[in-house]
């Protein structure tokens, strides 16, 4: 775990202090007097590290003639390896070694029963050249991009229909070099990549890694199930767009833990589709543990549910986050439209400061893709449950808006105590088209959510399957 920093409790010293530690952290990733350029034929040596799978099989990058000097392309070298290492699949799997330097790549695909390890002074630079970026389809659960984009580029580390998979290694480094992304993302004729996506995909692994700078989110599991992300550090510039830490999408059976982000956009992002595609192909987010998370997002919220919500949003259990010069703790987005749900949601000990708002929730949030969608398409939220939640240096400590004729139903809040900061709202509840209850609460919630003294938020006491998973001790010789 890389807990315990020290941040600034000021927005204005955040903003300085986020872009040296960014800028630190990068020169240092990318400068470190260990990088060794140009291995080839450097053998891997033994290691150990734990993960679902151990592999029987292994390999080096240089193999399959990688250089690591930071300007030379290895696209064709990872994907050669990708082709030769194919051949173990059934036969105990393999692992890729990528040793120490500074391996520049454009988009590649991952197999299956397969690992993908970095060296602790590997860093992976995605490639700056839009011809190594395939170009794909939009997923069929969100029709066209944000703005109306027809496709989208292929992620830095991509794989679909998949079965095993597992990026890990000793805090080696993936840097997307979103910045020139960044610049041009309203001109682009498609949608930018994200650094890590698996579609279609099972038994996942994503750990130990800094994951920095993506064109746009982070990591991107779509219609996947059975996943553990941990011991991740995400950074991207505090400015950056959209570059969400880790947004699982129509996922199941999912674990997020132990990860330190800094981001433009949200830290975590549930989604599950997009209005009218979204409902069509109804494959919902669902039984996800996101736990002992810090979080720092002054733009965005520590924990969204939505927008694209339509496959419906349920059983997501989320305890023990830190955060710091955050706009919002959890946000929920919905519009009519979106039908699908957003229900039996649990939020306990929370810790945060510097905050706009603790908690968010909009059935207005009219963003779609296109005239096609039902106007007659209304969400559920229900069975929100927030306990246990402490924040200092608060603007405004709710504000809940629902849909009228389909209030937001079943809200839950206890054991809740905010500190206003010297610029705090007057009115620090706001609520409309929103039932529950509240106790314990201070200041006292809204007189929607109903005063029962006494009353203690329920989170679930049962074990999810991914809880069951434990991480073997592997050996690479």
């Amino acid at each position: 775990m890389w807990f315990g920093k020290k941040i600034v409790s000021t927005t204005h010293q955040l903003s300085k202090m986020s872009i040296i530690m960014v800028a630190i952290a990068v020169l240092a990733l990318l400068t470190s007097t260990n990088c060794v350029e140009g291995q080839k034929g450097k053998k891997i040596g033994s290691f150990e590290y734990m993960a679902i799978s151990c592999r029987s099989h292994s390999a080096s990058l240089t193999d399959f003639g990688g250089v690591g000097d930071g300007t030379t392309s290895n696209t064709k070298s990872f994907q050669a390896a990708m082709n030769s290492l194919s051949r173990f699949s059934s036969s105990g799997g393999s692992l890729l070694f990528v040793p120490p330097g500074k391996w520049l790549t454009g988009s590649f695909t991952l197999i299956s029963h397969f690992t993908l390890y970095l060296h602790k002074d590997a860093v992976l630079l995605a490639s700056q050249n839009e011809n190594e970026w395939p170009v794909i389809k939009q997923l069929p659960s969100y029709g066209k991009g944000k703005y109306g984009e027809t496709g989208r580029f292929r992620s830095l580390i991509f794989g679909t229909n998949l079965n095993d998979v597992i990026i890990t290694g000793d805090k080696g480094t993936i840097n997307g070099q979103g910045d020139i992304w960044w610049k041009k993302s309203r001109t682009l004729k498609y949608t930018r990549p994200s650094l890590i996506e698996l579609i279609y995909s099972t038994n996942i692994q994503i750990s130990r890694l800094n994951l920095l700078n993506s064109p746009s989110w982070h990591i991107h599991p779509v219609y996947s199930s059975n996943i553990i992300i941990q011991d991740l550090r995400i950074i991207a510039p505090i400015n950056s767009p959209n570059t969400d830490g880790i947004d699982p999408d129509s996922c199941s059976n999912m674990r997020i833990e132990d990860c330190y982000i800094v981001s433009g956009d949200d830290c975590v992002s549930l989604k599950s589709g997009w209005d009218q595609y979204g409902l069509a192909f109804g494959m919902p987010t669902k039984q996800v543990i996101i736990r002992r998370l810090t979080c720092l997002s002054p733009q965005q919220a520590v924990i969204t549910l939505g927008s694209e919500m339509s496959g419906g949003i349920q059983d997501i259990r989320v305890e023990d986050i830190v955060t710091t010069n955050t706009k919002s703790g959890v946000r929920i987005k919905t519009a009519i439209g979106r039908g699908g749900f957003v229900k039996d949601i649990y939020f306990r000990r929370m810790n945060m400061k510097n905050m706009r708002h603790v908690v968010l929730m909009t059935g207005d949030y009219n963003t779609h893709p296109d005239q096609g969608y039902n106007r007659k398409a209304f969400p559920l939220v229900r069975n929100i449950n927030y306990r246990d939640i402490v924040a200092e240096s608060v603007r405004m400590t709710a504000q809940l808006d629902g849909i009228s004729g389909h209030p937001f139903d079943g809200l839950c809040f206890s054991n809740v105590t905010v500190s206003l900061s010297a610029i705090a709202e007057k009115s620090q509840w706001n609520c409309s088209d929103v039932s529950g209850v509240s106790s314990g609460v201070v200041p006292k919630a809204c007189g929607l959510l109903k005063d029962q003294q006494k009353t203690n938020c329920y989170f679930p006491n049962d074990v999810l399957p991914i809880e069951k998973v434990v991480l073997k001790k592997c050996f690479v010789k």
